[in-house]
């Protein structure tokens, strides 16, 4: 059921609602207790991690969950092109487990994978050609007034 509501809405993301929608549907339970259950775990999710980064979250056939601390960096402003340091930072990352990536394995061999520019039947889409950036043509000067 879950795979239907990803090919359902698969020019949007899926929301928890549906989520819960499917899993609800699927074990019989009401939606509200599903969306406890679903809304606990991804509490129970965040709380662990935050409560010490060194703690890692092993789902096993889904993926691991960990908090890394990503190095202090140069960069560069992309507006004024100005070289700026970013402060080191905690990230969440996302390892997907064998079983998930397997799946996916198996969705791309067949095919059933579209990218985001494919569209709903399948066919290759194009991306918008880059436009080539030209300077502005500036407006003609008015021409002084005559005097008659």
């Amino acid at each position: 059921m879950l795979a239907e509501s990803v090919k359902k809405f698969r020019e949007t993301d899926v929301t928890k609602k549906e989520i819960v929608k499917d899993i609800s549907e699927e074990c019989g339970l009401t939606q509200l207790k599903t969306k406890e259950v679903v809304q606990k775990t991804f509490e129970a999710i965040i709380e662990t991690l935050v409560s010490d980064p060194k703690h890692r979250i092993e789902l096993r056939n889904f993926g691991v969950f960990e908090v890394k601390k990503r190095a202090a960096r140069k960069a560069r402003n992309p507006r004024t092109g100005d070289r700026v340091e970013v402060p080191e930072k905690y990230v969440v990352t996302f390892k997907p487990g064998k079983e998930m990536e397997e799946q996916v394995l198996k969705l791309e061999k067949s095919g059933a994978i579209l990218s985001y520019e494919d569209d709903e039947s399948g066919d290759e889409t194009t991306s918008p050609a880059p436009v080539e950036m030209t300077p502005p043509v500036p407006a003609p000067t008015p021409a002084p007034p005559s005097e008659f």
